[in-house]
C-alpha cells in the first residue's frame, strides 16, 4: 500500500512512477488544501461556473479517465487509486469486466463494516439525464450501489503498461456540492439537485447505527483498512 496526500491537482498527476508500474499498487488518497471539482477527460471547462468555483475557493481539475464531474475535499470521501499492470492476474481486456473485481472488493469491505443491500453493477454503463455531466448520476461497470443508490464510483484510464483505476465513496451525498458549481444557471442547478438526490448515497447514510458517533477520520481509516483486507 502506498498512501498519497496532496491537492486534488497533484493527486491526478501521472502515477505511479515508472519503476513501480511492474506490480500492483494500492494508494489511499487524502486531499489537502481546499476542495476541487474534478472533470472527466472528455468534459470541457465550459461545464463549470468558474466564477462561482473561484468565489468558493474550489479548484477545477481534470482527470485522465472518463465520466462526469465529482467534487473532492479534505476528509469528505474515501478515495483509493489502484495501479494494475497488464500481467496482473486481475487484468481483463474486456472493459466491461475489467473493474468488476474492484467493485467486488469494495462490496466485501463495506459488507464487513455492516453495510447491507450492496450490489456490483456488472453490465455496461447506464445513465440518467444527468449521467454525462455528474459522475454519481450514472452507473458504470464495477460500481457499487446500496439499495439501488450509487455508493462507489469507479473510473479508469488504460495505457500500454496497465490501468489506473480511481474509486471513490463520499461520506455524505450532497448533490448541491456539484450542481452549484456547474454552468446550469439557478433553475437548472435546482432541478439537477432535486433529481440527483435519490440517485446516489454516502457512507454515513448506509453504515449501521454504531458508526453514527464516529468521526469522519475514523470512518475513512476503517474503510481503507477493510478495503485493503478485502483485495483478492
Amino acid at each position: 500500500m502506498q498512501p498519497r496526500a496532496g491537492t486534488a491537482h497533484a493527486l491526478h498527476e501521472p502515477w505511479p512512477a515508472a519503476p513501480l508500474r511492474t506490480g500492483r499498487v494500492v494508494a489511499p488518497c487524502s486531499v489537502l488544501a481546499g476542495p476541487a471539482i474534478v472533470l472527466g477527460s472528455t468534459q470541457g471547462p465550459d461545464v463549470v461556473d468558474t466564477a462561482r468555483a473561484a468565489a468558493r475557493g474550489t479548484d477545477v481539475v481534470r482527470r485522465g479517465s472518463g465520466g462526469g464531474a465529482v467534487v473532492v475535499a479534505p476528509g469528505a470521501q474515501v478515495w483509493i487509486d489502484v495501479w494494475l499492470p497488464r500481467d496482473d492476474v486481475l487484468w481483463d481486456d474486456d472493459v466491461v469486466r475489467s473493474s468488476r473485481w474492484l467493485g467486488e472488493a469494495w462490496a466485501r469491505a463495506l459488507g464487513a463494516l455492516g453495510v447491507v443491500g450492496l450490489q456490483v453493477h456488472t453490465g455496461r454503463a447506464t445513465r440518467s439525464d444527468w449521467g454525462g455531466l455528474v459522475c454519481f448520476a450514472g452507473l458504470g461497470p464495477g460500481e457499487v450501489t446500496a439499495h439501488g443508490a450509487k455508493l462507489v464510483g469507479i473510473a479508469q484510464r488504460r495505457v500500454r503498461a496497465g490501468a489506473r483505476l480511481h474509486s471513490l465513496v463520499p461520506l455524505t451525498w450532497q448533490p448541491s456540492s456539484v450542481t452549484e458549481l456547474l454552468a446550469l444557471g439557478p433553475e437548472g442547478a435546482g432541478r439537477a439537485e432535486r433529481e440527483l438526490a435519490t440517485l446516489a448515497t454516502g457512507l454515513r447514510a448506509v453504515l449501521p447505527g454504531p458508526w453514527r458517533e464516529s468521526t469522519d477520520e475514523e470512518i475513512v481509516t476503517s474503510v481503507e483498512e477493510a478495503f485493503v483486507a478485502s483485495l483478492p
